[in-house]
């Protein structure tokens, strides 16, 4: 004798049509000028556009995408503060390629924005600077050196003549940047250099404070400086990445010992 299934209650009906329900989410539709935008940059970022060929017109993109014309200009808009694209000629659009450092400002508004603190910033610091030093012992030409040197030599003039006023420890803090800067750049790995000038620039406001509270910090500098130009010149790539280390866990001490909070949020560069 068979047994007859019964059929399901109501209950778990509702229950199973439900438990279905369930597994599907909310689809994001974005705004058709995003999908505008994002469409010009992929065709930028893989080569179709190259830089230096003219954007196709508004009127041309709004035929092509089938959007309104109001729909492709906020959508140029944007990829143009991507600086993907520049006015040429008038009001014509042309592709372009961002200069390397030009993305690194908006890169440290963002850090601000997500309240950043300054041991964060460090952490990252720490691990960077000593690698761009040991990339630049090996990578650096003639010129990355003349350019580290001279920044050394007007960092000691300025240090030597005692630098107590405010433009003149403003004027050490742009020069210990830049010789940051300048060491990033003598590693020739764009990669690393796009990662760590957000950083740096991020450190201006903390390296005035320590130059003002701790006014031996400026010979410090200077002397940790000579000392990773020095390995350059030498291309010792250990000793640049080591003596690098020893001065940022420095600064950290000097952090410590001016009584600043390494937990709080990073202030903007001025």
């Amino acid at each position: 004798m068979s047994v007859r299934e019964l059929p399901p209650s109501p209950a778990t009906r509702t229950a199973s049509k439900q438990a279905a329900i369930d597994v599907f989410r909310p689809v994001r539709v974005e705004p058709a000028y995003k999908a505008v935008s994002a469409e010009i940059e992929r065709n930028i970022l893989n080569g179709a556009i190259q830089p230096g060929e003219p954007l196709p017109t508004e009127q041309e993109l709004s035929e092509r995408f089938g959007v309104h014309r109001s729909t492709v200009r906020e959508a140029i808009r944007q990829v143009e503060q991507e600086g993907l694209v520049q006015r040429r000629e008038g009001r014509r659009l042309f592709v372009c390629l961002p200069g390397l450092f030009e993305l690194a400002p908006r890169a440290a508004r963002m850090l601000l924005l997500q309240q950043t603190t300054f041991q964060e910033l460090w952490e990252v610091a720490v691990t960077l600077e000593p690698l761009a030093a040991r990339l630049a012992a090996h990578q650096a030409q003639p010129a990355d050196l003349d350019q580290i040197t001279a920044n050394i030599e007007a960092t000691a003039a300025l240090t030597l003549a005692g630098a107590a006023s405010e433009a003149d420890n403003a004027a050490l803090v742009d020069l210990d940047v830049e010789f940051h800067a300048l060491v990033g750049r003598a590693s020739h790995n764009r990669a690393l250099m796009l990662a760590r000038e957000p950083v740096s620039l991020l450190y201006k406001p903390t390296l005035f404070q320590l130059h003002v509270l701790l006014p031996q910090s400026k010979a410090r500098n200077l002397a940790a400086h000579r000392n990773i130009a020095k390995a350059l010149r030498a291309r010792d790539a250990d000793a640049a990445a080591e003596w690098t280390r020893k001065h940022m866990v420095d600064f950290q001490r000097g952090f410590a010992i001016a009584g600043l909070s390494m937990s709080s949020p990073l202030t903007p560069p001025v």
